[in-house]
């Protein structure tokens, strides 16, 4: 199922950086997020439900699903915000508790899971995530990170997406 969401994470980060860089309204912008949002919701709700807590040699569907989550309730809180126009604060501090996941998320793939790429992928996706708190948080504007979205969209998600659904990964 990873695949399924990685594809869709890609262009709702190339949507939002796109519509940064275009000036394109938040609102119209939110319509892609609630989308997406809501495929890796149910997607990583379904692995719960039918998942196994512990798989040898493997973290298990639990810590998949929860890490999963992380990027449904990231896409949600950002098109709610948006819709309602609401203090993005709070998602920055979010963003934050999203970045340091991430850490322990690399370690697990590239130590127990012996993947470097995802590894990789999680320290990119921690950076992009940090860049929610500097700007929301520390109210830093980064002008860079519309292309980062956008690049990010593109190898760490829809390009590894594209190849897991194919079994080419």
């Amino acid at each position: 199922m990873l695949g399924v969401v990685l594809l869709y994470v890609g262009i709702v980060l190339i949507n939002n950086g796109i519509a940064r860089i275009t000036n394109i309204d938040s609102k119209s912008a939110a319509v892609m997020n609630v989308f997406v949002g809501l495929l890796s919701i149910i997607i990583n709700i379904i692995t719960i439900v039918h998942g196994d807590f512990i798989l040898i040699d493997d973290v298990g569907d639990f810590y998949s699903a929860a890490t999963g989550l992380l990027f449904g309730f990231t896409y949600l809180f950002v098109a709610v915000n948006s819709i309602f126009n609401l203090d993005n604060r709070l998602y920055g501090w979010y963003s934050l508790f999203v970045a340091i996941n991430t850490i322990p998320a690399a370690w697990i793939d590239f130590y127990i899971n012996g993947d470097w790429k995802m590894a990789i992928i999680w320290i990119l996706w921690g950076i992009l995530w940090l860049t929610g708190f500097i700007e929301n948080v520390l109210k830093k504007e980064l002008k860079f990170v519309p292309y980062l979205a956008i690049f990010e969209g593109i190898f760490t998600a829809w390009i590894p997406g594209f190849l897991i659904l194919t079994n080419l990964w």
